[in-house]
């Protein structure tokens, strides 16, 4: 549905409808090239148009493409409304399209289920807040409408939202750990990123990053579980900064070493919290182990209680006030 507003200043387009929206200031630039924002009754493709006081604005939220055709994927559905839907994505499956990938994406099966989502993300990235990587399995949330992920995306932020991760190591941590760095791409392997304040030359960029990793349970072969909560969300972050401590998740070739499991990367994402964008009431949501790696716990963890330590609030508390 259209919204019309008139400048009641002088400002940039881009930052007059990011204040009226909501939204931050990209996502509207990328309405904005689509065509979706007309000034004075003319299309406008630049987020950097002056605005006059009294100028007219009509923003008209972007169309989703037609469900295409083909059977979606299954996955499990943790929790869904009229405003959010929190799945639990299944491993060896990319978020949403991108150059360079290939094959169907998550983006994709949604659609084709026929679910509403979010447009300000463009049409690449409708209802799509926040990422997992190909290989990581786990809880993720997306939005189905303007505002929700408005909301969403501004707690994303603020760290209102945020994400608390499983991993089996192949070799165990000593104590609970917390890395804090400038996370970047690896100057010798584009590929990876890497802990830039660790490297030996001086290296520029990257972004600020945090990982606390809590041990849960170590087996008798030395593999051990453990709990990771973010304190931002960069590509990779979990495995660069294992990486930087000389640790890597089991099934990560990337990362990690050669070894006997041919699995994929066993690493999920088990609990996520949000504040539901419409009710402000706070939730917490769990995304239940996936067969693989459960299989790979019950058979190489058996001489361990480890499964105690899954609680939902024994997670929490672990972490303590962080949490």
């Amino acid at each position: 549905m259209e919204q019309k507003f008139s400048a009641t200043e002088v400002g940039r387009l881009d930052h007059f409808l990011a204040k009226h929206l909501g939204v931050a200031s990209h996502q509207v630039l990328q309405c904005i090239k689509a065509g979706c924002v007309r000034v004075n009754s003319k299309i406008c493709h630049k987020g950097g148009v002056k605005l006059k006081v009294g100028d007219a604005v009509v923003f008209t939220p972007p169309k989703t493409q037609e469900t295409p055709a083909y059977a979606p994927l299954e996955f499990e559905v943790i929790y869904e409304d009229a405003d959010i839907l929190v799945i639990n994505k299944p491993p060896n499956l990319v978020v949403h399209p991108a150059s360079g990938v290939r094959g169907l994406t998550l983006l994709d099966h949604l659609k084709a289920k026929g679910y509403t989502l979010s447009t300000l993300s463009g049409e690449w990235r409708c209802g799509i807040v926040h990422r997992l990587d190909k290989d990581t399995s786990g809880a993720i949330l997306v939005a189905k409408t303007n505002a929700a992920h408005a909301h969403l995306a501004a707690q994303l932020k603020s760290k209102e939202m945020g994400r608390y991760y499983l991993a089996i190591l192949s070799t165990p941590l000593s104590a609970p750990t917390k890395v804090e760095c400038n996370l970047g791409r690896h100057p010798k392997n584009r590929l990876k990123m890497t802990n830039l304040n660790a490297l030996r030359q001086e290296a520029k960029g990257g972004k600020w990053s945090k990982s606390a990793f809590m041990p849960l349970a170590t087996s008798s072969k030395g593999q051990q579980l453990i709990a990771i909560k973010l304190y931002s969300g960069r590509t990779h972050q979990i495995r660069a900064h294992l990486e930087s401590l000389n640790r890597h998740i089991v099934g990560d070739p990337l990362y990690g070493q050669a070894d006997s499991y041919n699995g994929r990367i066993l690493l999920h994402a088990y609990l996520l919290y949000c504040t539901h964008p419409k009710t402000g009431q706070r939730l917490l949501f769990k995304a239940q182990i996936l067969p693989d790696m459960l299989e790979y716990l019950k058979t190489d963890f058996q001489e361990v209680s480890w499964d105690g330590f899954l609680q939902e609030r024994c997670i929490l508390d672990l972490f303590g006030a962080d949490s």
